[in-house]
């Protein structure tokens, strides 16, 4: 801590949060120790990070080793009765799909290491859904349509991709992350996944897809972040995973 830092800190307050992450790290530790508790302390961890306004809980460990995050308080939950994708836009045909729907396409299966610009790091985790290309060519992308702008039922979060990055094979609309539904907390039922990108492109609760005739920047991208979130070493031609 620098003394600057020391100066504008109440005496003992340094200490007590030290304390306060020991002893929850020493518990993180037992529970990662003992995998039939993982899945109950990834629930713990999701749940406390949803009210954590201090982002200590991201100093937590978790086994699974993804982190729960929403740019807003609270996200409503979609399901099988109620969930639809729209896509529109510049294109011949707008479509909409239940996750009946989508589950009744051709699935393909992407096995790519998940990076967060947080540092997190999951290394080859399986996602499975619908290549985006052939929702695309479903509905016929007018000879203007240069660019996807992607949103979401969370009613904040967007996200863009040019036409040639949408249509990489390793991009996908998601059903299924590490062989089991996209749960809630990850972005389910049906999330954005675009294996060659930081993650913060992958946009969870997805539930429009629009073709339009530029990039239009998505939420963090209109507050810094890069357009084009590639990770490092990414093949930028190569579309397979």
């Amino acid at each position: 801590m620098s003394e600057k830092e020391a100066e504008n800190t109440p005496e003992g307050a340094p200490m007590a949060r030290r304390t306060l992450l020991g002893v929850l790290g020493a518990g993180a530790l037992g529970l990662i120790a003992a995998p039939t508790l993982q899945a109950g302390w990834e629930k713990v961890l999701a749940k406390a990070s949803e009210d954590d306004p201090t982002g200590l809980t991201g100093l937590l460990p978790n086994p699974g080793g993804f982190r729960y995050y929403s740019v807003v308080g609270s996200v409503p939950h979609k399901g099988e009765s109620d969930y639809e994708l729209r896509i529109d836009g510049l294109v011949d045909r707008a479509r909409t799909y239940t996750l009946a729907d989508l589950r009744a396409l051709p699935q393909t299966r992407v096995v790519h290491d998940v990076q967060c610009t947080d540092g997190w790091r999951v290394e080859k985790t399986p996602f499975e859904g619908v290549r985006l290309s052939d929702l695309l060519d479903d509905a016929g992308v007018a000879a203007n349509g240069k660019a996807l702008r992607f949103t979401c039922f969370d009613g904040a979060y967007t996200e863009s991709l040019t036409l040639d990055q949408a249509r990489r094979s390793d991009v996908l609309i998601a059903l299924r992350m590490q062989d089991a539904p996209i749960t809630h907390d990850h972005g389910g039922p049906v999330r954005l996944y675009v294996a060659p990108m930081y993650f913060y492109k992958s946009a969870k609760w997805l539930s429009g897809i629009s073709v339009t005739d530029r990039v239009v920047p998505g939420y963090w991208e209109e507050r810094g972040y890069d357009v084009d979130g590639w990770l490092d070493g990414a093949d930028k031609q190569d579309g397979t995973a």
